[in-house]
């Protein structure tokens, strides 16, 4: 069930231990400023099912935090509403309105005792092994949620997890049988490793010139800043050994080793003092800064650099990109020491002259051309396979990964997996920058009770992709959709 959820997100059934304890791990998310029409409080109906805005919330808040953590907390309203989540917590709903409708007419019903029972299995609601009340309304409080309509979502996806329990089917005999065939086929190869690397490539400059002018404007050179910088320097400040130990007292969190334990004051002593000259020389930076906007002192020195050249810090990069020309930052550290940095000019890229070009140009003309030859050397390599050049394998089976002549492991499950594919008997493969001559010599079926119930596994979730895939087709006919949500 749950890898049909991911890969049909249209039809997602949000079960309860992935929705509800997902939920209560989410927090309250603002979802922008979508308008909803009412009709008694409900954004949709579903045949004989209403969908409230409380769900909606619920939902939405659900499938927010998902993509939240997928984007690892970069995702805002605005990217939210982009990628329609709302919409998608709607279409979450509509599947499990078409369900419960299904559900309904089977008389199938979640009575109190067992909604009880999933509640008090909730790790969140409990302490000590036990389900707390006390956590339980804690939590509806923070989340600004009733009881009640938590505890009918919980009820909800309960019915329907029946539901789903009772009109699931599992592959049938024969159907494994095809599929344990089909996977349990082993193959032994007559083969052969190519190498892009080892192919030389003799470059005449003239045809060079005659691919760069074809995409010349693909080449462009990069976002340059000219910048004045006035540097005040922390090393030549003083400092004595009393404000080095009251120095690393109050700081003596900041300084462990590559273990993670703290540092004795004479194992980071050094560090310390830097840190301790920096902050001393923050006041003079400041002033430096001062004057340096009133033209009372000189920069130190003019620098030109490519965007986000190593010489600055990200962080610093970060601010120049929202300054314009002209601008004076305040004093930032780089390398022990603080830089007034003042944009001059900022010079826009522009097309490469050839010259300029001609590196990037000659690796991706050398790249283009040494796969034209691997290609040709494949395609002879192959007329000959048979011959005593080439290597021969033992039975592959596509469950088991095993080095493929001089392939890397990742490789040769690579080269394993679009081998069985392949309905040829032999052909070529390509694998990164490789090419792979294969003839197949011999082929049986490998068969152990591990192999089976793998097969029987996935024949069986096969088989339920299928069914729920076409369970839901048929629902979206049978029962009725009212959408009266605006915005989305």
């Amino acid at each position: 069930m749950i890898s049909w959820m991911q890969k049909h997100n249209k039809y997602l059934i949000v079960t309860i231990w992935i929705a509800t304890i997902a939920f209560i791990g989410a927090g309250f998310v603002g979802w922008g400023s979508y308008q909803y029409g009412s009709k008694a409080g409900s954004v949709a109906q579903v045949g004989d099912i209403e969908i409230t805005q409380a769900k909606l919330d619920m939902s939405y808040r659900n499938i927010y935090q998902q993509y939240n953590e997928k984007l690892q907390g970069q995702l805002d309203d605005k990217k939210a509403k982009e990628m329609g989540l709302a919409k998608q917590a709607l279409n979450t709903l509509v599947v499990q309105a078409q369900l419960l409708n299904l559900a309904k007419e089977f008389g199938i019903i979640v009575s109190d005792d067992e909604l009880a029972q999933k509640l008090s299995v909730i790790p969140a609601f409990q302490k000590d092994g036990n389900f707390s009340e006390a956590i339980y309304k804690t939590y509806l409080t923070s989340q600004r949620l009733k009881a009640k309509t938590f505890e009918e979502v919980i009820r909800d996806e309960t019915i329907i997890q029946k539901l789903l329990a009772l009109i699931g089917v599992d592959a049938l005999e024969y159907e494994k049988t095809i599929l344990h065939n089909a996977m349990s086929v082993a193959d032994k190869i007559a083969f052969k490793v190519l190498n892009m690397d080892d192919i030389t490539i003799s470059i005449v400059e003239d045809d060079l010139k005659k691919y760069w002018e074809t995409q010349k404007s693909s080449y462009m050179t990069e976002t340059l800043y000219k910048l004045d910088v006035l540097w005040t320097e922390s090393n030549s400040t003083t400092v004595d050994e009393k404000e080095i130990t009251d120095f690393y007292a109050q700081n003596s969190f900041n300084y462990v080793n590559i273990e993670g334990k703290q540092q004795l004051l004479a194992e980071a002593k050094e560090r310390v003092i830097i840190d301790l000259k920096m902050k001393k020389s923050k006041k003079s930076a400041q002033k430096a800064y001062i004057a340096f906007k009133k033209d009372k002192v000189t920069k130190s020195e003019s620098i030109e650099l490519a965007l986000n050249d190593t010489q600055l810090p990200i962080a610093i990069w970060k601010e120049i990109q929202t300054k314009d020309v002209g601008s004076i930052l305040k004093p930032k550290v780089v390398k022990n020491r603080y830089a007034t940095i003042k944009i001059v000019e900022i010079v826009k890229p522009r097309e490469m002259n050839f010259e300029e070009a001609k590196i990037q140009v000659t690796a991706k003309y050398t790249t283009e051309k040494q796969k034209e030859q691997l290609l040709k050397l494949s395609e002879e390599s192959l007329k000959n396979i048979d011959n005593n050049s080439s290597e021969v394998s033992d039975f592959i089976t596509l469950d088991r990964v095993q080095p493929i002549g001089t392939l890397t492991p990742q490789e040769s499950r690579e080269f394993i997996q679009q081998l069985f594919i392949s309905q040829e008997k032999s052909g070529i493969i390509e694998v990164t920058n490789k090419s792979i001559v294969y003839n197949i010599l011999e082929q049986k079926i490998i068969t152990n009770k591990q192999t089976s119930d793998l097969i029987n596994a996935v024949a069986n979730q096969i088989k339920k992709r299928d069914f729920e895939s076409n369970l839901i087709k048929s629902l979206d006919e049978r029962y009725k959709t009212q959408i009266f949500v605006e915005g989305l």
